[in-house]
This record gives C-alpha cells, sequence and structure tokens, in this order.
C-alpha cells in the first residue's frame, strides 16, 4: 500500500528533525571535548522511553553526559562529533575517570561523613 503525501512529509518532517536534534548534541560533545583536552571517549547507554544516556569522558578525566531522545540519535551525534564510542563502560574508559572531592562526598553520602541526603 502506497504512502500518502501527508505520510511522507511527517517522514521528512521527522527526519529533519531528528538530524537538527543529532547535530545539537554534536556541538555539545565538541565543545565538551574541546573544553577537556581536546579529545573525547563516550558510552552509550539504554533509559528506556527516556533515551539514550551518552556518558562521555574527556582527556583530562573530566566526566559529563548528555541525554538523546534515542538511540539512533545519540549514535549520529557521536559520530558526527568524532569521538570513540565504547560498547560499556568497562575498565579501560573507567579508568580514565577522575572524580574530585564531591563526587567522592557524595558517593560516600552519610557513611563516613559526606553530606547528607536531606
Amino acid at each position: 500500500m502506497a504512502e500518502t503525501q501527508q505520510q511522507v512529509d511527517e517522514t521528512k518532517r521527522d527526519d529533519a528533525r531528528a538530524e537538527r536534534k543529532a547535530g545539537r548534541l554534536a556541538k555539545q560533545i565538541k565543545h565538551f571535548a574541546r573544553s577537556h583536552g581536546g579529545s573525547a571517549e563516550g558510552q552509550l547507554a539504554y533509559l528506556g522511553q527516556r533515551g539514550t544516556r551518552i556518558v562521555l569522558v574527556g582527556e583530562d578525566g573530566a566526566w559529563g553526559d548528555l541525554v538523546a531522545p534515542d538511540h539512533a540519535i545519540a549514535q549520529r551525534a557521536a559520530e558526527q562529533a568524532g569521538i570513540t564510542l565504547h560498547e560499556s563502560f568497562d575498565g579501560d574508559l573507567a579508568a580514565k575517570v577522575r572524580t574530585g572531592p564531591y563526587e567522592w562526598s557524595r558517593m560516600a553520602g552519610i557513611q563516613v561523613g559526606g553530606p547528607s541526603n536531606t
């Protein structure tokens, strides 16, 4: 069964919207990379209906994340930004992450005198 013109137009509009979103995410990824040593690596994590999380680790060990509406957009953004993607947040990628006092106090929480969650 042939698609109607309206369905074709909606598909084109959705594709264009997804491409714009991927472009915006790629721009943010590139900015992160430039700000943290010139390059970054990443990993994509499925968040269910919420989308896909793009976890970034900069050359200097700083880390951050972005959320894309779906996995295809996240993949496209990473490709446009030119970052290396890892299948998992394994030992090699995790070993590059540098945490500071804030992260340590939040991870430790109340057990070792960190700030409470209340």
